[in-house]
């Protein structure tokens, strides 16, 4: 892990977030909308968007949206965006992606501990690099 891996996902997207709208130049008032892409969230708490959104210092105002469609989801969160400004439903947006790769966490699951002791599954694995249909390796 280098100098970031400390902080969350929530924490870089906003740190992401605010160097965007720093770096355009638009009051923070100005933004109506944010989305942002996000796969791994188990142990993000709700609304990962909504989080990073806050934590960058937007108005509680501003509508937040967690997009997952997995190796795509930033993408997809700027397409949406577009998509918005295009229909004239919005004129200032911020659209992206976050990720913490280190920070993703096992997963134990519930009940009885069978003999022989729990068994840890790489959510990073599980939820990130897992084809689910096919039960293959992505990445």
């Amino acid at each position: 892990g280098g100098s970031l891996a400390a902080l969350g996902a929530t924490k870089l997207g906003a740190l992401a977030i605010q160097a965007a709208v720093e770096r355009a130049a638009v009051a923070k008032e100005e933004i109506k909308e944010v989305y942002m892409g996000n796969v791994c969230q188990a142990g993000l708490g709700q609304s990962p968007a909504r989080q990073a959104t806050l934590f960058s210092g937007l108005p509680k105002s501003t509508d937040c949206s967690t997009i997952n469609k997995v190796c795509a989801s930033g993408m997809k969160a700027i397409q949406l965006a577009a998509q918005n400004l295009m229909c004239g439903h919005q004129d200032v947006m911020v659209a992206g992606g976050m990720e913490s790769m280190s920070n993703v966490p096992f997963y134990m699951r519930r009940g009885e501990t069978s003999y022989g002791g729990v068994s840890l599954q790489d959510g990073i694995v599980h939820d990130g690099l897992t084809d689910v249909y096919n039960r293959i390796h992505m990445g």
